[in-house]
């Protein structure tokens, strides 16, 4: 009996020890990283993360508890022989094995699904309008409202890690709501800000367009996240969240060195996608 109880708690104590350590900031946010508020979404994304490690822990934590009850209580004892009865099927358990599964996926495609059409919805007149413009292997910026750009380079590389003034980099204000179109000059490319907890794909001859609006100061890393050739891995960028007073000065900034307009399509490398070249009919 003693021996029962010992094993009937071995689930209990692995649930406190998942209580407890919890406490910790980094478990707390699924080791996911960054920190809260990044962005207005990255506390929903981390909610949807976190909370479906609880359920599933906790599932597996009810399963593992049962396996290890079976274990202990039909276990074979002294003197038994033979083979213990055999069960062909037992209802109750299959529908059980149907049932719970069908609704953890059907709650977490609806909570996924709530998530992601809010992080898709469109900011009505943003603060900032910004386009990216991914190349093999770097990154284009225009700046719509006040028609500037900058045009960068891959990622140099000189026996480090990295050198991060060479990485192209993309201004922010923080607290501006912000609307980003996304386009390629040649293949697919991904734009990816690790600590921003979402990217979208960038294709040739196609504009998706992320809204979000950044809310701690600070430099963040990025990079294409969808392979795309032999420098893929150089394919890196920042960004810069900064004051409004920054930002300004750093569009201002690019203005003086002459770089006003926008970067078009004349540089893509794909100059036959459809609605090209009205002359060409397929």
């Amino acid at each position: 009996m003693k021996s029962r109880f010992k094993w009937a708690l071995a689930p209990v104590a692995a649930a406190m020890v998942l209580l407890l350590t919890g406490c910790t900031d980094q478990l707390a946010r699924g080791f996911l990283p960054g920190e809260w508020g990044v962005t207005n979404h990255t506390d929903r994304i981390t909610g949807l993360w976190t909370t479906a490690w609880i359920v599933l822990y906790a599932i597996g934590i009810i399963a593992w508890g049962l396996m290890a009850w079976a274990i202990v209580v039909y276990r074979r004892r002294k003197n038994e022989t033979g083979i213990p009865a055999q069960l062909r099927y037992n209802n109750p358990i299959e529908v059980l094995f149907t049932v719970v599964p069908l609704i953890l996926v059907i709650g977490f495609f609806a909570f996924t699904a709530r998530d992601m059409a809010a992080i898709e919805t469109p900011t009505e007149n943003p603060d900032v309008n910004v386009q990216v413009i991914a190349k093999q292997w770097s990154w284009d910026f225009n700046y719509v409202d006040a028609d500037v750009f900058e045009s960068g380079i891959q990622a140099q590389f000189d026996g480090q890690e990295g050198v991060p003034e060479t990485l192209p980099t993309l201004y922010l204000p923080v607290n501006k709501s912000v609307k980003i179109d996304l386009s390629a000059r040649d293949v697919i490319h991904s734009f990816w800000v690790i600590d921003f907890l979402y990217k979208k794909d960038m294709f040739p001859g196609k504009t998706n367009t992320m809204y979000f609006t950044p809310q701690i100061e600070g430099t963040y890393a990025g990079k294409c996240a969808e392979l795309c050739g032999e420098y893929h891995s150089l394919m890196l960028f920042q960004v810069k969240v900064v004051s409004q007073a920054e930002y300004d000065s750093y569009l201002a900034t690019l203005a003086a060195k002459g770089q006003t307009g926008q970067l078009d399509t004349t540089y893509d490398r794909n100059q036959n996608l459809p609605g090209d070249n009205p002359e060409i009919r397929g």
